[in-house]
């Protein structure tokens, strides 16, 4: 019923805005007495199976809901009512800002996938945290981990970024149970500079510096571009071990146009932004082998990109993943997508 008459009707209307008029509708439904039980009786599989513990956490399901989706932490209980296992927020900087100008998204249905260039659209971390601890007074047995995912603000220069990282890592320390380090969106100008292995070093080791400070530190991942080369990816495991952060997330979205079945006229119109979806979905696993290869397995990684399917989701497990997650996926399989996952891997 979801992909053969909701989609072709959300379709109709323009990305950004059928996202915020869907997510609306979904807080608006899920407040209704009775509704969020009916829809973990539809969504949610709770199988011992399906736990997995890594970085020191327990997941009741390996399925998580990438970064981007709930950028401001409104929507960790209606997906967890859904049948998500983890919910990543943001990205969020430690003051809002509008994100670059619309239009900013858009799909390329031929491919499964879609283009975005928010740019870090999002109300700030102070907001995100105290939603979130709401959330934890409210939880009402929903098992479910929250990752905060980090970025910083696009008016901060490179040199001031580390500033806006501890900002939000401060911020919602005691809101989340771990950390993503973004430092490879292709949308806030000069961020995937901070990749590179000295600024990068830089950044984390100050992040593990205020994290130690905790009598219980938090686990703390980075998020990488799938567009890095195998040196790069040398020097990512390199400074995994050096700083000592629990793990990575591979990947973020793709600066790359490659083999894509929309037309390059089409695409073009579009113009610039990340690439998400069933395109990214070899690269991705890619990455993670080579990690997982390279590193002997050292630390714990989340696959992210083009996974549709428990089969896809599989194929990222293999690969060397510890958990997934998805998001465009989400958007054109509906809210079933993460039990049928689940299904599949059970």
């Amino acid at each position: 019923m979801y992909k053969r008459i909701i989609l072709p009707l959300l379709f109709r209307f323009d990305a950004e805005t059928i996202h915020h008029s869907v997510t609306a509708l979904l807080k608006f439904a899920l407040a209704l007495p009775g509704i969020p039980a009916l829809c973990r009786k539809l969504y949610l599989l709770e199988d011992k199976r399906l736990e997995r513990t890594v970085f020191g956490l327990t997941f009741p399901n390996p399925v998580g809901m990438a970064a981007g989706f709930d950028k401001n932490a409104e929507l960790v209980s209606e997906l967890a009512d859904l049948g998500f296992g983890f919910v990543e927020i943001g990205t969020v900087t430690p003051r809002p800002q509008p994100g670059n100008p619309s239009p900013r998204l858009f799909r390329l249905k031929a491919d499964g996938g879609l283009i975005n260039r928010m740019g870090f659209n999002n109300k700030g971390a102070g907001p995100a945290a105290g939603r979130l601890r709401e959330f934890a007074k409210n939880r009402n047995g929903r098992r479910v981990i929250v990752g905060g995912n980090i970025g910083k603000n696009k008016d901060t220069p490179n040199e001031n970024a580390l500033d806006d990282y501890l900002l939000s890592f401060r911020e919602l320390f005691d809101a989340v149970d771990y950390f993503v380090v973004n430092v490879s969106s292709p949308n806030t100008p000069g961020l995937r500079d901070l990749q590179e292995r000295e600024p990068l070093t830089r950044l984390l080791s100050a992040l593990q510096a205020e994290n130690r400070q905790h009598t219980l530190p938090k686990p703390i991942l980075l998020k990488i571009a799938p567009d890095l080369t195998n040196g790069q990816l040398d020097d990512i495991i390199a400074i995994v071990a050096q700083t000592g952060i629990a793990g990575v997330i591979a990947t973020n979205t793709t600066i790359s146009r490659a083999n894509l079945a929309t037309s390059a006229a089409a695409v073009d119109e579009m113009g610039a932004g990340g690439v998400s979806g069933r395109p990214l979905r070899n690269r991705a696993t890619e990455v993670i082998r080579y990690l997982h290869q390279q590193s002997g397995g050292a630390f714990p990684i989340i696959g992210v990109g083009g996974i549709f399917t428990a089969e896809d989701a599989q194929e990222k497990l293999d690969a060397g993943a510890s958990l997934v997650q998805v998001y465009t996926s989400f958007i054109y399989e509906g809210p079933a997508l993460t039990k049928r996952i689940c299904q599949g891997l059970l």
